[in-house]
């Protein structure tokens, strides 16, 4: 008999599994939109994820609800600060935890994926490759992208890894630097280790190459919201399909139509688990704030009307004859530029079927929405979802540093300390 959500005839995989990491409660919605895309393409393998001890109580419930394994490790940084600055991307010394997977011995395989990626299709025959397979990063193709990479835990090749780190350090400051020396020989021994770039599709318009994007993105199977922009620093509106970009936000642009699938996972099946640990209190005013463990939603009440059309504000190149400034959804789904605004009104992006890639990135106004949803679109319209540190403990603060576990994504980022350093000397 197979395992709940699995297809008729598949038996579940149990010494293998998918990996992510998760560092925050913020990241954590992250986390938890990939395994959920995971298990609605009804993958045979087990879901794990490491987290941090900076992951509230609360989270880690919710993080039981999607995945099998739940795991805390300790924070393990680069110290490579020089490199970080240079790359402006203090944020990524953390990253260096993910060499916490290979410690997963009772698994035979792993697939590890960033918190920022999105599974688009089945894609369970990545375990069918082996150590060390990694798709191209697009902006160096000798190098390997460290979002997706099939391994095989293994405490040796964890001490060899923590050696070389100590010894040689990372060329970026992060976890892609350290494990493309470690695994240097992956650009030339074996191209069967050279995994599709339709395997780790990058969503932004900076990174992507748009022609290729536009003849093969239709076979996409997972995409990476790359950049310091996540979808998360988005605004959705749950009754408008609406995918809002703050005016205050800088980085990349993504892809309107993967913004789309992710928030649909979020709003459809992440976000109603949430409401079961901890009931939002409602408020008489038009706008309120609900805290959960540290992740601050926002949410608006608005009338139930929902216009009918898909309109989006397009560029030239993206009109038709018809209308000179609308697409159809069809034409939309490959020719959507960045945009700071887009409206999904009546549609909702969505996969055809689990296991046919080629026709995964596609609009539907007829598609009907779960239950979940409804009932939250019915109270509520826009979501967003940011971080609300705590206030700090002097103490707490110390005794972080002293065992490097800096806030490199707030007030430890190397500009905050730059500015302080000039303040002083001046």
């Amino acid at each position: 008999m197979a395992a709940p959500g699995l297809r008729p005839g598949l038996l579940r995989v149990t010494d293998q599994a998918f990996v992510t990491l998760a560092t925050n409660d913020v990241y954590c919605q992250g986390a938890l939109v990939l395994g959920q895309s995971l298990r609605n393409h009804t993958t045979s393998r087990k879901l794990a994820v490491l987290i941090t001890p900076e992951v509230s109580s609360g989270m880690r419930s919710v993080l039981h609800s999607v995945f099998d394994e739940v795991t805390e490790v300790d924070v393990l940084d680069s110290a490579g600060s020089a490199h970080l600055a240079l790359m402006q991307r203090p944020e990524l010394g953390i990253t260096f935890t993910k060499l916490h997977c290979w410690t997963l011995t009772h698994y035979s395989k792993c697939v590890f994926m960033d918190a920022d990626t999105l599974v688009l299709c089945n894609v369970d025959e990545l375990f069918d490759r082996e150590e060390f397979s990694a798709a191209p990063d697009s902006g160096w193709p000798d190098c390997f992208n460290s979002g997706v990479f099939v391994f095989r835990p293994s405490l040796k090749t964890y001490n060899l890894l923590l050696q070389f780190a100590a010894e040689h350090g990372s060329f970026d400051g992060g976890d892609q630097g350290l494990l493309n020396s470690f695994f240097s020989n992956w650009a030339t021994a074996d191209i069967g280790k050279h995994l599709p770039f339709l395997y780790n599709l990058s969503s932004s318009a900076v990174y992507t190459y748009s022609p290729a994007f536009n003849h093969f993105g239709r076979d996409a199977k997972v995409v990476h919201f790359l950049g310091e922009t996540k979808p998360w620093n988005y605004k959705y509106n749950l009754q408008t399909k609406r995918v809002i970009q703050d005016g205050t936000i800088s980085g990349s642009v993504h892809q309107l139509s993967f913004l789309a699938l992710w928030w649909n996972i979020y709003s459809a099946s992440i976000l109603p688990l949430i409401e079961k640990l901890q009931k939002m209190e409602e408020s008489e005013s038009e706008e309120y704030k609900h805290t959960f463990n540290r992740v601050e939603i926002t949410l608006k009440k608005v009338s139930p009307s929902v216009p009918p059309l898909l309109q989006v504000p397009v560029l030239p190149e993206q009109t038709n004859e018809k209308n000179p400034t609308v697409c159809s959804p069809e034409e939309l789904a490959f020719k959507a530029q960045p945009v700071c605004e887009a409206e999904l009104s009546g549609s909702t992006a969505h996969l055809s079927e689990p296991d046919r890639p080629s026709e995964q990135l596609v609009f539907h106004p007829a598609l009907q929405e779960t239950s979940e949803l409804d009932e939250v679109a019915r109270s509520v319209s826009e979501l967003s979802i940011c971080f609300k540190p705590e206030e700090p403990n002097p103490e707490d603060e110390r005794r972080k540093w002293e065992e490097g576990r800096m806030d490199y994504m707030g007030k430890d980022a190397f500009e905050h300390i730059k500015k302080k350093l000039d303040a002083f000397l001046h």
